[in-house]
Parts: structure tokens; sequence; C-alpha cells
């Protein structure tokens, strides 16, 4: 039966005790994490969110005691009086392994049914069967520290913004819904029956109003949403650590980025982060790396050797190179060891972003080996190998096609190499910027050119000639934050311009009616005085996962969603009663497959 706790009050967590306690009457509160009867005996591991400390119950108890703590089950919430005492066997892979707790007083305040997974470190439990009992879950010590390493970096976030001046603003979450974006969750109006709010997929245009409104400096913890699919970095719901500031560029949008980082490494991991931070175009981030998310960890750069093969008789470079396409290659070191079917494996990851094939080849020793060495010349082979700049015992892996191919294919083949080879360190954490991205990016499936980040995005000074003649060419005013080849956060500096604001509206296909049904308050405003301005977002989520090391975001949010958007503890989304429907004037409709 449940006690009560009935005047006791605890006096410490289990792990603020050491060596230096022994002899000190304590109170501690947790949950059973083991428990021993070892005849005569009782060994209980109490657990709470700092760690664990052993209770030790002997036959010089009372037998009320002894009886109790023999009654005492995984997971039963207790509280016991005691004195510290030091161990005569000590546990050197538990923090408070030296000590333990000689139990005077036992209440069990809650008792457990048997749970449906060990509560252990890394356990390896199925993770939906996790997500559903999250609230245990979240009980295992690894899951714990996520969430306190996410407390710790909010906390460094709002000092150090405090420090550097920025007002804390909180942003509405209920909104207009606006395109150009990720589709929006709508909130139904019941007092405006066939309208909709949108929940923010950020507070990009609020934030951009406070600037307008003279304040300067803002930033703000602040809760988004975006209807798209799901994958290890990305939920529909997340959290982004978001800045504006005014009458600033690039620099000092990013010089106060970098202060930021570097402080939340050194409260959070003791790492010392070097500044400036390495900043690389996203031209030479693409013709290097194959991505706008470098990961530095590692080198195996990109090579451009179209000038090397163009004249090789083989129709699949011979092709690319007259669709004005490229050939590039990732020369993979020591890969001249690779079975076929390691090779082959390196293959199809370029075609599962879109290549048609991957050629390889081995340009070392008498006998070179490669899938295409009949079409080649004993003098193709030493350009090729010379353009790549292989030695005899690396594998030359080439894709031939359009640019965005290539890089992609290549980009992801890196990446599966060096995990493959051992390269990357897990302990290892490089940062680079990535800056002067385009500020248009061609969608064959709108059939016209889209903002790459957003419709507020300043172009470069001197690229603003070909915003109408040549959109591809101009860049744009923005950069992103990397970190191990995860985008860490992004921003921009802004267009405070009415007329050129309107040009880019215009470009983006809206017409002046269009802009105005959906932009009119911001347009409006920016008729009243507009402070050049820019900001940055980080994503809190994936800057505790890269930190804390998981594999998922999922890891150190407290109550995710999976694949499918839903919650699988509370069962959301669900239906609703039809009087609410009623109430809101919606009705619904589901075609039965």
């Amino acid at each position: 039966m449940a006690e009560t706790i009935n005047g006791m009050k605890r006096t410490c967590m289990c792990t603020e005790l050491g060596e230096q306690d022994a002899g000190k009457k304590v109170t501690l509160m947790g949950w059973c994490h083991k428990c021993r009867d070892l005849g005569g005996l009782t060994f209980i591991t109490l657990r709470d969110r700092t760690g664990e400390i052993q209770l030790v119950i002997t036959p010089e108890n009372t037998e009320e005691i002894r009886t109790k703590a023999a009654d005492v089950r995984s997971e039963d919430v207790l509280a016991v009086n005691g004195t510290v005492q030091l161990r005569s066997a000590p546990n050197d892979k538990m923090k408070t392994g030296k000590i333990e707790i000689a139990v005077d007083e036992l209440r069990i305040l809650s008792e457990s049914e048997t749970p449906p997974f060990y509560i252990e470190e890394d356990d390896n439990a199925n993770e939906q069967l996790r997500l559903k009992y999250r609230y245990l879950d979240l009980r295992r010590p690894n899951m714990q520290r996520n969430l306190m390493t996410r407390h710790k970096i909010a906390k460094s976030a709002r000092d150090y913004f405090d420090e550097k001046g920025f007002i804390e603003i909180e942003t509405p979450m209920l909104g207009k819904s606006t395109p150009e974006g990720a589709r929006d969750y709508l909130v139904p109006s019941r007092v405006k029956q066939g309208s909709f709010f949108a929940l923010p997929q950020s507070p990009q245009i609020y934030k951009q109003l406070l600037m307008l409104a003279g304040y300067d400096r803002y930033m703000q913890i602040a809760k988004c949403f975006r209807d798209e699919d799901l994958r290890a970095d990305r939920q529909p719901e997340f959290t982004q650590i978001d800045l504006e500031m005014s009458f600033v560029d690039c620099d000092d949008v990013m010089n106060v980025t970098e202060g930021f980082v570097a402080k939340v490494f050194k409260d959070v991991l003791n790492i010392e982060i070097e500044q400036p931070i390495r900043r690389i175009t996203w031209q030479e981030a693409m013709d290097n790396y194959g991505s706008d998310k470098p990961d530095l960890r590692f080198d195996m750069k990109l090579k451009d050797i179209t000038d090397a093969v163009k004249d090789i008789d083989f129709v699949v470079f011979k092709s690319a190179v007259e669709a004005g396409g490229t050939v590039r290659c990732v020369t993979v070191p020591g890969g001249a060891s690779f079975s076929r079917k390691e090779i082959d494996a390196l293959g199809e990851v370029c075609k599962t972003y879109k290549a048609k094939g991957m050629a390889w080849l081995v340009a070392g020793g008498e006998q070179p080996r490669g899938s295409f060495l009949k079409f080649l010349k004993p003098e193709d082979i030493v350009n090729i190998k010379a353009a790549a700049g292989a030695g005899d015992d690396d594998l030359i892996c080439i894709v031939a096609d359009k640019n965005s191919v290539v890089w992609a294919a290549l980009g992801a083949l890196r990446i599966a190499a060096a995990e493959k080879l051992g390269l990357i360190k897990k302990d290892d954490f490089k940062l680079c910027w990535v800056t002067e991205f385009p500020m248009f990016e061609y969608s064959e499936e709108e059939g016209r050119y889209m903002a790459m980040h957003h419709p507020f995005t300043m172009p470069m000074d001197e690229d603003l000639d070909f915003l109408e003649s040549d959109q591809g060419r101009v860049r744009s005013k923005a950069y992103d934050i990397v970190l191990n080849g995860c985008e860490l956060g992004g921003g921009s500096i802004r267009i405070h311009d009415h007329d050129l604001q309107m040009r880019i509206f215009k470009l983006l296909g809206f017409t002046e009616e269009s802009a105005e049904e959906q932009f009119g308050f911001l347009l409006s405003a920016f008729k009243y005085g507009v402070p050049p301005h820019g900001g940055l977002a980080i994503g809190l989520d994936r800057m505790v996962m890269l930190m804390g090391g998981c594999q998922s975001i999922r890891d150190v949010i407290a109550f995710p969603k999976v694949q499918n958007s839903s919650d699988l503890m509370t069962e959301a989304p669900s239906p609703v009663a039809d009087k609410q429907l009623e109430e809101l004037g919606i009705k619904v409709s589901i075609e039965n497959e």
C-alpha cells in the first residue's frame, strides 16, 4: 500500500553526496532501479535525475523495514531516511560508488507495475514501444542527460544574448498563412468561420517588424511548425534560437553567432571553438564537397576532371559534357583494395541521388582496373589520375551528368566512403560558414525560379543588375552555419527597401494584388522607415542532437512525433466530436479507398 511523505523532506539529490558526507543524516527520494536480497542483506539502488546511490538494509534494521524492503520492486517510488557511510566494496562504475546509505526509515510512496522495457542506459527496446511509453523512456539516464543538455544550451543562449544587448520578445503562435515555404499547419477560427490561422513556420515576418519598430536586437527561443515529411533531423514542431539585428551587415550577424556557438561549446562540453570560424562560399562548397552542408572532419574533395576526359570516346562522358554538364570524381584513399561488391555499393549510393551510374578506375600499377578501361589509352589513364590527385592505391569514383546531380551523388558517396574507412570521428566538431547562396533556385516542378531561402533575402549589391536578366547568376546575402555536415542554422540580411521587395515578389510570380493579399501588412509597414537589418535562426533540437552525439532529434525532444507526424503516446492526431466541428463550421469528408 502506498504511503505518504508525511513530514519527510528531501535534503539532497542522490549524487550530491560523497565520501566527505560520511556520518551525515540524509533524506533521499526517487525510484528503485534495482533491488537485491542477499539473505539478511538487502541492497536497493535508488535513482533520481542526477544518478544513483546504493541503500543498504541489514539484520540490525527493524523487522518492519526488512519486510518492507523485501516488497520493493523496480520503479517503485521510495523515500528513505538514513546515514551516509563508506562502502566496504566500492563500485568505480557509479558516481557515488564509494558510499552508501544505511537505511533508518523506508517508505514506498508509489508502487509500479512491471515496465514494458528495462529503464536502462541505451536500452535496445523497440523505439515505437519507447515512444508509446515515453514517460518511462524519459527516466533513462541518457535521455535525462539529453534534456539537461538542452536546458544548458537554452540557458547559455539567454545569458549570452542578454549580455550582448538582445531583448527576448515572444511572437504570436496564431498568424496568417503565407506561401513560398513548407505546408502550414492550419487552425480554424470559430468566430470567423471559413477562415484559418496558421501556426508559424518561423517568426520571420514578426522579427522584421520588430526591427522596424525600433527594438534593434531581438532574440527568442521560438517554437515553429512545418507540415512536411519527417526524417532523423526533422519534426513537425521544432524549436529554434531566433535572432534579428538592426544596422548590420553579414559580418555583424555572423560574428555574434560565432561568439554564441563558442560560449555554448565551452559551457556545455568544455570545448574551445577556434574563431573566426572558416568561411566557404556556396560555390566552393558545392564544387569541393558536393553539398552546401560540408562535413569537414575529413578531406576527400570532389575534383572536376572534365578537361581530362572530354576527348575520350566514352558516350557517358561525352553526352554529359555536350549537354552542358560536367565530369567529376571523388578519390577514395586506399580504395584500390575494395572488392567489386564494395565498389558496386558505392555506385548504388550515387544512383540514389539520380545519377545514372558511377564509373570507376584504379590507375596504379602495371595492370590498371576500371569499369570503362576499354575506352582508355595509356595517356588517358595518366591524365585522369593526375586530375583526380590519385595515388596507386586509390579508387577514383566518377559521375558525369548535370552539376546538380553530380554534386548530390558524389557528395553522398564522399560521406559513405568516409564512413566505410572510419574517417569520421564522433567526438570531433568541425564548423564552417557557407556564404553567398544563390538568390533563386529553379523548380522543374513549378517551372519557375523560387527563393532559395525566403522572399525577404537581400541580393548581393553587385548582382542587382542581373535580377531580371539572369536570375540564376544572382547571389544573396545569406549564410548558413554548418556543423559536421549538418546545417546548424541559417540567416540573411533582409530587404529593407519597398521597391526592391516588390521587384523580388514580381520575380517570384506575385502580382501586386497577390503580394498585397499575402504580405500587405508588411509592405505597408515598409513605408514607415525600415532600418537595414538581418538575422539568423539556429535549430535548438539539432544543436542538442549534434553536441550530445544522438542519431535523431527524437532523442532530444521530450515528447516527439514519429514518421507520420503522430504521437504514439497520446494517439494524436485524433478525431474530435461533431459538436466541435459544428462550432467551427467544418464538415469532414473522407473517401474510403
